[in-house]
This record gives structure tokens, sequence and C-alpha cells, in this order.
């Protein structure tokens, strides 16, 4: 993705989702301003957008699958599943209690290479629970990406556990972007 286009999206994104107030995420941490990813994943241009910029991220081997997140990995993994060819699977917070019981929908994951696509990042912890999970089923997952890295830890604690994450934009790009 050139430069400009870079900066166009970053700023699109900062414009389609940027909130002020007081928000409480995930991690407990109370923040002033919030990027509310489901307005960018809500605007098929947007989104669609997102997706081509983020498929260079993905390698062109090595990787069976496209594993998105519940909720917020859902429509960017299908997106990006789109763009890139690659089937995708959607991980559950937890297995269901009744039907398949699966952890991930829409295959199997044993022995599969699984790439981690969500959407934000602040302490990773989601990501770390699915991990986890993953692996405990049999997938090998030691990459991914996200649209947005809020800088705050989330890359170097899945970096501990051997899994590295390529964000799309950082939050300190995303601001400049949104200043100009």
């Amino acid at each position: 993705m050139s430069t400009s286009n870079a900066a166009d999206l970053a700023r699109d994104i900062f414009n389609r989702s940027h909130l002020t107030g007081e928000f409480t995420l995930r991690s407990g941490v109370v923040a002033n301003e919030y990027f509310d990813k489901y307005l960018f994943e809500s605007d098929p241009v947007l989104l669609r957008r997102i997706a081509e910029a983020l498929a260079p991220l993905v390698p062109a081997h090595g990787v069976d699958a496209l594993a998105g997140l519940e909720l917020g990995g859902i429509p960017i993994v299908t997106a990006l599943s789109q763009v890139t060819g690659l089937p995708a699977l959607f991980v559950r917070k937890e297995a269901k209690a009744y039907g398949t019981c699966r952890l991930a929908e829409g295959g199997d994951v044993e022995g599969r290479r699984l790439f981690i696509v969500e959407d934000v990042i602040t302490s990773g912890g989601a990501v770390l629970d699915a991990v986890a999970a993953l692996r405990e089923r049999g997938g090998t997952v030691e990459q991914g990406l996200c649209v947005i890295d809020r800088e705050s830890g989330g890359l170097e604690n899945l970096a501990g556990i051997g899994v590295a994450i390529r964000p799309l934009f950082t939050m300190t790009e995303l601001k400049a972007a949104g200043a100009k």
C-alpha cells in the first residue's frame, strides 16, 4: 500500500470510528477515547479497503486458514478471506455447549496452520485466550494481524507466547492521521 493510500485509509478509519468520552476497555483500563471498530467494520466500502490493505500482511505460504476472533474479528476475516482466497474460521470465545460443540466454526483446527485475525488489540487478552484454545485443539498458531494496535503491550504479550502480530495501524498512526 502506498504511503498516500495508507494515510488516506488511516484518516478514514479515524474519522469513521474515533469517539471521545469515558470507556472501559476489555483489559479494565479506562480510556478517554475509543475506536469503535463496529463503525468501520459495518461500512462495506471501508471494510473492503481494510481487507485489501491487510492482504499483503498475510504470508503467501504456510497458512492453511485465517482464524478470526469473535466478534470483531469476524467481519475482518470474512472480507480478508474473500480478498486472499484463504478459508476462514470463526473462533468463539468458548466452545458451544450444544450442536457441534466447536470452538472454531468453518472447519477443523487440528493439524492446521492458523493465522489470527483481530480488529483491535490492547493487552492481547482475547487473542492469548484464543491462541491457547486453538493450540489445545491441535492448531499451530504463530502469527497474525490486527487492524489497530492500541500500543498497550498486547503485541509484546503475544510475542511472549510465540505469536507475531502485525498491525495495519498503531494508535499513534491513527491519531496522527486524524489530526491532519
